[in-house]
């Protein structure tokens, strides 16, 4: 009986640390039986599980980023979460349906478009308890977890794996990871400026450190990020602390739908204080409100436009 020689293509990322109190994500291994006439790929995916697939065409993705993240690996979608039509305006064929929100996917729509794949976030519990449901359904389930920039790079790789398309992987990853390394550095050397970055939504206000995805894009251009060095930022918004801290910048995102109101809490819980005007950030005109299509949902193949976006204020160029 002749064996035949298995090769083995190791692909290993190392995923830094995302979000205060998680732990560091652990190395993901993909392999690719090249002589497996069969056309089988397998990868770990970001629960520990081995996931093998076998050019899937029913593809269904619970989040409006991994949609578009596998649509731009060259892939094909039957299912898709409320927020690809919603909050990326993905451009999809008819025939794709919604299967509910992302925080609240209906696991009878999922089963009833018999999927190939399901694409799920380790970091949403809601994805993470449709697991075995699905396992007993004969459901390829994979999950990822995208925070940062290399992480959506490590998820392109194995997307464009499954459909063989490198040549997406080049276009929508290494071009651009290229530009961002070309932007980080042509960052100005010794530059450090103190900056404060925060999230309004509907409940109020809160400061986010560098372990966040544009906390991790401002650390990357040589920012230092006051909730970084004042933990006490992270439980509870102190505008005595701000004032003492007095940041070079101030960056500030809208979380939510409800824009509106998230906006009236910042006016109510920042803006409104007799101290506010007084901030080095706000007379120097850095007081920056930032589009939340770059700095809240991911920008995917577009994540170098995000950092030139914050290069060009940091340099006084917009």
């Amino acid at each position: 009986m002749k064996f035949r020689l298995l090769k083995i293509t190791v692909l290993i990322t190392i995923l830094t640390s995302f979000i205060s109190g998680c732990a560091a994500r652990t190395v993901a291994v993909a392999s690719n039986d090249a002589d497996d006439q069969t056309g089988y790929y397998q990868f770990t995916d970001a629960l520990g599980q081995e996931i093998r697939v076998k050019n899937p065409k029913r593809v269904v993705a619970l989040m409006g980023s991994f949609a578009d993240t596998w649509q731009k690996a060259g892939g094909e979608l039957c299912g898709v979460t409320d927020d690809a039509f919603d909050e990326r305006d993905l451009v999809l064929p008819e025939n794709v349906i919604s299967v509910g929100m992302y925080n609240s996917p209906n696991l009878e729509a999922i089963i009833g478009l018999n999927p190939d794949l399901v694409i799920l976030s380790s970091e949403t519990k809601e994805h993470t308890a449709l697991k075995e449901a699905l396992k007993q359904a004969g459901i390829t389930a994979a999950y990822f977890h995208v925070t940062y920039f290399e992480d959506y790079l490590s998820m392109l790789r194995i997307c464009t794996d499954i459909t063989g398309r490198e040549d997406l992987y080049k276009k929508n990853g290494l071009e651009t990871k290229q530009q961002i390394e070309a932007v980080i550095n042509k960052n100005i050397p010794g530059s450090s400026p103190r900056v404060l970055f925060l999230i309004t939504y509907s409940g109020g206000v809160v400061a986010k450190n560098s372990e966040c995805m544009t906390g991790k894009m401002l650390k990357d251009l040589g920012c230092t990020n006051l909730a970084d060095e004042n933990k006490s930022l992270l439980k509870e918004f102190s505008m005595e602390a701000i004032i003492k801290e007095d940041p070079d910048y101030i960056f500030v995102v809208p979380m939510g739908n409800d824009e509106a109101q998230a906006n009236k809490n910042r006016k109510e819980s920042i803006e409104k204080n007799p101290s506010w005007n007084g901030l080095k950030a706000v007379q120097n005109q850095h007081y920056i409100l930032l589009p939340k299509e770059k700095f809240l949902y991911k920008p995917n193949e577009k994540w170098g436009e995000s950092y030139g976006y914050l290069s060009e204020i940091l340099s006084g160029s917009r």
